[in-house]
């Protein structure tokens, strides 16, 4: 009964996607309706989730569904911030297709499809299992970026996505039977068997296999070297989309990789000397992309190969033994509030085609729409970790936990790293309150979003102060 009552949230966003698909038929539902739907039934599986993990927790790596599935604190909360993220997504694109008339029902089912890719692959524990789920998530994803198919820009970025997300699969799928040639399982608990037995540089198979894998996973995260495709892709995405991507994507992945690293000590012990360099090479990367971007998008994308960069420096300095994931989590949480508050806010301010969509666009914002711009400039400033928002608790738990496990040089490096990331980020805050306004960023129809960007904006805080609280 445990393995149905874990899959609860999952057989919820499954069975909804499907329902919202099978509406999608029926013509004279509209737009605002499929919306209202859709946030009910992301409503209802956070509800679910909630209550999933306030029953007793499951041995990581246990009996569910005979091994292939983990369920502990650590993947129930990873599902909260991806049925949250769908849910902000959802109600940032029904104020996106007031002003952008491409919108079709299926549009929601698909963000439902991808949440349950994602929500699996959270929970996976043995890699035909993971394997799947991933290739739910990203067919759904990949349909989403491409979704206005008369936008040749649109059309570009899911080209590139579809063929680098291909190359990923690959490599996962050679990593995979790498590693079952050297193990004869493909579950993590026989996989952390066969380390504990044999020493992970004396099974040439075993050593290809992880490293073919992990390479898929730092594609999906977009770490440095894989970075290259994230900038246009979540450039040419519309806008609710790329917010899902930059958020639940990366919280997904992010969930299975720690789950994967920690099977064995020697696996990770042979792979943190390579994560330090790629944590750091990852955040400065980034950095130099951002500084150079005109384009708030693209920014964006950016500051997101940064922020990969942070989660490396967690997953560096997580322990195997007793593992939470507790600050990896919170960090999570933290970066997905400020994330979607901006995309929440663009998607109302931005207009038809995304036609504000650069720095100059939002000057003087601040004398014509006080309020958003006062939202805009608490999700920049938690990003750019500044005190006491979410984002600086994140970042401030990060580098405490790379100086317990004796990473201070690691640690360094992300303080400054995260002070070179403030002159993009108080950029758009200088434009929006000491420049004259230029638009009156007039808005259309009915409108859920800046009711979202307000509340994320509490969230910000509300994150900010919870450890404080407790």
């Amino acid at each position: 009964m445990m393995d149905f009552i874990v899959l609860f949230p999952l057989i919820v966003v499954g069975a909804g996607a499907i329902i919202l698909m099978l509406m999608a038929s029926m013509k004279s539902l509209g737009e605002g309706n499929t919306a209202l739907a859709a946030l009910g039934i992301f409503a209802l599986a956070f509800a679910v989730q909630l209550m999933v993990s306030a029953t007793e927790s499951v041995t990581p790596y246990g009996g569910i569904f005979n091994g292939m599935l983990v369920a502990n604190g650590f993947t129930k909360v990873a599902g909260l911030i991806i049925i949250a993220s769908g849910f902000v997504s959802c109600l940032t694109a029904q104020s996106y297709f007031t002003q952008n008339k491409f919108y079709s029902a299926e549009f929601y089912s698909l963000i439902m499809f991808a949440a349950c890719g994602m929500l699996l692959l959270t929970m996976s524990a043995e890699l035909i299992t993971l394997f799947i789920s991933l290739e739910i998530m990203s067919l759904a994803i990949y349909v989403l970026v491409g979704y206005d198919r008369t936008n040749i820009k649109r059309s570009e970025a899911v080209l590139k996505y579809l063929m680098l997300g291909a190359f990923a699969g690959a490599f996962f799928t050679m990593g995979t039977a790498f590693v079952y040639a050297a193990v004869n399982s493909t579950r993590f608990v026989d996989i952390a068997g066969h380390l504990s037995t044999t020493s992970f540089l004396e099974s040439p198979a075993m050593a290809a296999g992880a490293f073919l894998v992990i390479v898929a996973f730092l594609f999906k995260v977009a770490a440095f070297p894989f970075h290259a495709w994230v900038v246009d892709v979540y450039d040419g995405a519309p806008l609710p989309v790329t917010g899902f991507m930059a958020t639940a994507v990366k919280t997904a992945v992010f969930a299975v990789f720690a789950n994967f690293l920690i099977i064995d000590d020697g696996l990770k012990g042979v792979w943190v000397e390579y994560l330090f360099y790629i944590a750091v090479l990852t955040m400065f990367a980034g950095n130099l992309i951002a500084i150079g971007q005109n384009s708030l998008k693209r920014m964006l994308a950016a500051s997101g190969i940064v922020h990969t960069g942070y989660l490396l420096v967690a997953l560096v300095a997580v322990g195997t033994e007793n593992f939470t994931g507790g600050v990896i989590l919170y960090y999570l949480a933290a970066y997905a509030v400020a994330t979607l508050g901006v995309f929440a806010a663009l998607s109302y301010l931005g207009g038809e085609n995304e036609r504000r969509d650069t720095f100059e666009h939002f000057k003087g914002l601040a004398k014509v729409r006080p309020y958003s711009a006062a939202a805009i400039t608490i999700f920049m400033l938690s990003m750019a970790g500044i005190p006491p928002t979410a984002g600086f608790m994140g970042k401030f738990y990060i580098i405490a936990d790379a100086i317990r496990a004796g990473y201070m040089l690691l640690a360094v490096l992300a303080i400054v790293s995260s002070v070179l990331s403030m002159w993009y980020y108080l950029r758009l805050v200088v434009m929006m309150y000491f420049k004259e306004p230029e638009e009156e960023f007039e808005t259309t129809g009915m409108s859920l979003a800046p009711i979202g960007t307000a509340l994320l904006a509490v969230c910000v805080f509300a994150i900010g102060f919870y450890p404080v609280l407790l």
